[in-house]
């Protein structure tokens, strides 16, 4: 894993587009000139996976400094056909599991968690396509997956309404509806093909409205200032009077009332980009530390790698994320189960687990980019080195939902036996 990038690799990235331009207008991606690579099996993705991550890394804290939108690293990313992969074997895809999905995913985001987050909404959507849409809809959009063609998210809501509050409306038309409404944290969708928007109609019910990236009305502002997970592209999305057919509406599963693992699906793409950044914050410990650091006068050792404090150190930070990983691998099993055969008992068990997972993942997060420093020494904090950005990234990305709940759902479920609700976030 590359740490740093050299100062002379800036040039060629001058003229791209940066994170929080707000003023500046950056035109739709254009649609795939060529089909993306068709992935066959589990150990063909994460070998494209590793592939990827290899290039990746080595402009990863450049593109973190300078915001530089990883315009030509995403157009990689869903071309190798790893966005693709969960695609029906019916449709042409390789129909792979959520343990695939998860392991390719922490591969991308131990050296570019921007990256890894990116795919996460887009692969929620292709599961509520598979079980919300019509025969001809998904035809239609797994073949467009199939090419490349990324989707990305128009969800939450700016405010402090609570997140399921949707203020966004769907008004029928002749032909479809017309959407109207504002978004916020709307991840990739400014690098997208298609932006998913979930709004209500006057009967309250909600709906997902794929709306190609161009469709009039549609405006994508590029306004993300956060200080982690700079590069994600989640500014505002912005939707006056966006006309949508209503062969591109599709029903959310949570307004029908019926078990389902579509919450665990979006939280386990959640916890294993936080688990990815304690990857790459461990990894980037142990080659400073080997590299750079000097051992603490008071050891009596020669190097930082024989201090018995930090070896025991290093050896507890592992130890908490081979246990992550474990519950990581556990939880996907169970979100495989639930979609495979939703039913209550399947679900909940599917959200329990990773649950789970997302505790394990969001404190090893937590804790490996923060005892990055300590072991690595003061020189590890050098603008040079750029390893301040694993902790931004983890506190950013670990407050995507409250940890503090997971541990009340799976103590009601354990004491009281009591099902966890059914949602996006649990």
């Amino acid at each position: 894993m590359v740490m740093g990038a050299a100062a002379e690799n800036i040039e060629p990235l001058r003229e791209r587009p940066r994170v929080n331009q707000p003023d500046v207008s950056l035109p739709p991606s254009p649609y795939p000139r060529q089909p993306a690579r068709i992935i066959r099996d589990h150990d063909e993705a994460v070998a494209v996976a590793r592939e990827l991550a290899a290039d990746f890394a080595v402009e990863a804290a450049l593109r973190d400094r300078e915001g530089f939108l990883p315009i030509d690293e995403i157009e990689r990313f869903s071309q190798s056909g790893l966005w693709a992969i969960t695609v029906p074997k019916a449709y042409g895809g390789p129909e792979l599991s959520f343990v695939t999905v998860t392991e390719v995913l922490k591969i991308i985001s131990a050296v570019d968690p921007s990256l890894g987050q990116m795919p996460h909404n887009h692969f929620a959507f292709v599961e509520h396509l598979k079980s919300d849409a019509t025969e001809e809809q998904r035809r239609h959009f797994f073949a467009e997956v199939l090419k490349g063609v990324r989707f990305g998210n128009a969800m939450s809501e700016p405010g402090n309404r609570p997140v399921n509050d949707m203020q966004t409306k769907l008004t029928h038309v002749d032909g479809g509806v017309l959407v109207n409404g504002t978004k916020f944290y709307s991840t990739c969708a400014l690098l997208s093909h298609v932006v998913v928007i979930v709004g209500k109609d006057d009967k309250n019910e909600h709906f997902f409205a794929f709306a190609d990236r161009a469709a009039d009305g549609l405006t994508i502002v590029n306004d993300w200032s956060s200080f982690g997970q700079r590069t994600t592209a989640s500014g505002t999305v912005i939707a006056k009077d966006v006309f949508v057919p209503y062969d591109r509406l599709v029903p959310t599963p949570f307004s029908k009332g019926l078990p389902t693992a579509h919450g665990a699906v979006n939280q386990i793409l959640t916890a294993i980009v936080d688990l990815g950044i304690a990857k790459g914050a461990l990894d980037d410990t142990v080659a400073f530390v080997r590299g750079k650091s000097r051992a603490w006068v008071d050891s009596g050792k020669a190097m930082a790698s024989e201090d018995p404090f930090t070896i025991a150190a290093v050896g507890d930070l592992a130890i908490r994320l081979h246990a992550a990983e474990a519950m990581m691998e556990r939880a996907a099993r169970l979100v495989d189960v639930g979609l495979a055969d939703p039913t209550a008992d399947t679900s909940a068990a599917a959200s329990i687990a990773t649950a789970e997972a997302k505790v394990l993942s969001t404190e090893i997060a937590l804790a490996a980019t923060n005892r990055l420093f300590e072991l690595a020494g003061s020189r590890a904090t050098l603008a040079t080195h750029g390893l301040d950005r694993h902790w931004r990234n983890a506190r950013t990305h670990t407050l995507h939902d409250p940890v503090r709940w997971k541990f009340f759902h799976i103590g009601n479920f354990v004491l009281n036996e009591v099902r966890p609700p059914q949602g996006a976030f649990i």
